[in-house]
């Protein structure tokens, strides 16, 4: 694992019990708009909102089958931008 408050990584050997059992918590947390990544060296929380980019591929090589899931969205961190107004105005 690796954090450093920004990111987060974990790798370990999972049965597909535990693997279904992450998916649904991360399901869980998408549908939440509140997801948690920990393990005993550090976390990370993100807030997923708005549209979500998905990329999904798999592959089967030399007998090794892989499917990666990708999950990202853009995260406005300007509040000011979203306090503003708009006001368009005629010489009327």
């Amino acid at each position: 694992m690796r954090t450093d408050g920004k990111s987060f990584r974990h790798e370990s050997l999972q049965d597909t019990k535990a693997i279904r059992d992450l998916l649904k918590s991360i399901s869980q947390g998408l549908k939440e708009g509140h997801l948690s990544f920990s393990d005993a060296d550090g976390e990370i929380v993100m807030e997923p909102e708005g549209l979500l980019q998905f990329k999904l591929t798999a592959a089967k090589r030399q007998g090794r089958h892989r499917i990666n899931m990708r999950i990202s969205w853009q995260v406005d961190e300007s509040p000011e931008k979203k306090e503003k107004s708009l006001a368009v105005r005629s010489r009327r």
